[in-house]
């Protein structure tokens, strides 16, 4: 019996697609003729030449540029892409076999930073195409920000409408600042049901905006009350404070939402968005441990609602754990000019990817990204510890002196980590979250060494 090559179950769920790009290698040979020419001609008239100093440094910038071009071409001479199809993901597995996904968002400046961004940025990553209840969002806060934790606050009853209206009229763009400016976001249905929740919900919008716009423009003012959810906000120094983290939601039909501001000490270097990262991996280890982590810049709002879905592509894609580390999507940005005559849009750099993925994968970006956590616990893909053949001696020097971190880290080395959905409360675990966020909890250990994100 002939086999239905369009039954989805025997279809690929990504591929890689390998470019044509005849036209431009031939470019590139014509460039180094060239280039070879020139040297050719430098070398030769060297000995006639009245000034010969400048005639070798010529040579040498010439010979130095010629070095690093080939080596250009040569990474980005084999082109591909990996294509990944989430329909046939749909049909092939249920919602239940996804894994669980830590999803990180790091700022460090509310001013630098506007809120409103960063927020919009959070809303569209609430908002994606995956179950709620197997994702849980952290934001990362080097600014220990009032400010900050207060939008967050807002951003999240805004989801409770955001999030529905976007899944019920399958909207395409979920970071409402983009939604709300384009021309055709009100006209893609034309019942009066929907007519009349986009203007609920862009007065919703609007006035969340005006909100966190007001709050912003001057010095944000709170009551220092021991009741007050702002009350560890009291005299902070945004540079040397105590951890402070909080739960905003759980359980509720949105994703978890979590607000760290790790510990800072004068005395201790914070290492920046590194650092940050580091502790985002710790907490979110004792609060959720999710298998699989992305991290994403504050500014980097997620433009498909399936983009969740084309990663689970990848995860489920590859037959063997061997095949990926890690995985990312590119950069794009908005509202640029036409012919992009500065080259913001960075078509050189993919082109540069481009040829890399050909040959190893792409190099780690610094946003946009799933890591396995598994593999920033320094376990190769395709490894597999046997549960509790690890001694406590051996996790504790790894992994620190917390149980809570000892015990997940245990968990994910052996595979048999929990889901989001069958963990302990996150309120109370908020205490051993402070604990591994303190400034000094990686002394003496292998984070930041073997363990870690950058």
């Amino acid at each position: 019996m002939a086999i239905n090559t369009q039954d989805s179950t025997c279809l690929p769920l990504q591929e890689k697609i390998v470019h044509n790009n005849k036209t431009a290698r031939a470019v590139e040979l014509v460039i180094l003729a060239f280039l070879v020419s020139m040297l050719i001609y430098r070398v030769v008239s060297f000995k006639d030449q009245e000034h010969s100093l400048p005639w070798f440094l010529a040579l040498l910038c010439e010979l130095w540029f010629t070095f690093i071009w080939i080596l250009t071409v040569c990474i980005k001479w084999n082109q591909c892409s990996t294509k990944t199809y989430p329909d046939r993901l749909l049909k092939r597995l249920n919602e239940f076999e996804f894994p669980t996904i830590d999803i990180f968002v790091t700022t460090a400046d509310p001013i630098l930073e506007p809120c409103i961004i960063t927020m919009n940025t959070i809303l569209s990553l609430l908002a994606v195409d995956y179950p709620a209840d197997k994702l849980a969002l952290y934001l990362s806060d080097d600014a220990c920000s009032p400010l900050i934790y207060y939008s967050l606050v807002e951003t999240t009853m805004f989801a409770k409408l955001w999030v529905p209206f976007c899944k019920k009229y399958n909207i395409q763009v979920r970071a409402p600042f983009r939604y709300f400016t384009s021309k055709s976001s009100r006209f893609k249905d034309v019942s009066l049901e929907f007519q009349h929740e986009w203007k609920t919900m862009k007065n919703e919008y609007d006035d969340l905006y005006n909100k966190i716009e007001v709050a912003s423009q001057r010095p944000f003012t709170f009551t220092c009350d021991h009741n007050s959810d702002f009350a560890d906000f009291c005299d902070v120094n945004r540079s040397d404070h105590l951890a402070i983290i909080k739960v905003i939601s759980e359980s509720t039909g949105l994703p978890h939402v979590i607000y760290i501001s790790r510990e800072k000490n004068s005395q201790h270097h914070h290492h920046y968005k590194a650092g940050a990262m580091n502790v985002l991996t710790r907490v979110s280890g004792v609060m959720t441990n999710a298998p699989l982590m992305l991290n994403v810049d504050c500014d980097m709002y997620a433009n498909n609602p399936q983009v969740f879905l084309h990663a689970m592509c990848i995860v489920f894609g590859h037959k063997n754990d061997q095949d990926w580390g890690f995985f990312e999507f590119p950069q794009a940005f908005y509202d640029g000019l036409k012919d992009d005559p500065f080259g913001n849009q960075l078509d050189n750099l993919y082109y540069v990817e481009n040829g890399i993925a050909a040959l190893q994968g792409p190099f780690y970006g610094g946003s946009n990204c799933f890591h396995r956590r598994k593999v920033i616990y320094g376990l190769s893909p395709n490894d597999k510890i046997k549960n509790g053949s690890i001694g406590n001696e051996d996790l504790h020097k790894v992994f620190g002196n917390s149980h809570e971190m000892r015990e997940s880290a245990a968990q994910i080395l052996s595979g048999s980590n929990a889901k989001i959905e069958n963990q302990k409360s996150l309120s109370s675990l908020i205490e051993a979250a402070i604990h591994v966020a303190g400034c000094t909890y990686d002394y003496g250990t292998d984070w930041g060494k073997k363990v870690n994100v950058y």
